[in-house]
């Protein structure tokens, strides 16, 4: 019976690695995003974004592409050129809403009662990881 316990163990350890093999922007910046929450590292909405930013503690940020008020978006970005933070901009605020944690999660491990954000500043990266590095080497091709 012990060896009907072990393969079963072997065959969840190899099917562990499988999600996390292709990792496109969007999927990296999720990834980062949820280990800054983790490691309090994130400031969410227009307040704490400014926030971060004037204090010179914003290493990233992020801004929505459908704000509702177009002036917050212009605003997070003449902050951000004149810090010298560099910028991504994601299509809708529910889904960075959703990336930063402003949501309830169900039994099911779906989101639910997401809240949209307008922007999203990262303060602290948290741990090194392969979708910091995808993150990063995109920032650098972009500039």
């Amino acid at each position: 019976m012990s060896d009907g316990e072990e393969t079963p163990q072997e065959t969840v350890a190899v099917e562990a690695p499988a999600p996390g093999e292709p990792l496109d922007l969007n999927g990296a910046l999720q990834m980062v995003l949820k280990k800054a929450l983790a490691h309090d590292g994130l400031s969410r909405g227009l307040h704490e974004t400014v926030r971060a930013i004037e204090k010179g503690q914003a290493q990233l940020c992020i801004i929505a592409s459908d704000c509702d008020n177009p002036d917050c978006g212009k605003l997070t970005q003449a902050l951000c050129s004149e810090h010298g933070v560099s910028l991504l901009s994601v299509p809708e605020s529910k889904q960075l809403g959703q990336w930063a944690g402003l949501c309830k999660i169900d039994p099911e491990g779906e989101p639910r009662k997401v809240v949209g954000c307008s922007s999203v500043v990262i303060t602290d990266y948290g741990e090194e990881t392969e979708g910091l590095s995808v993150l990063q080497d995109h920032l650098k091709n972009k500039s």
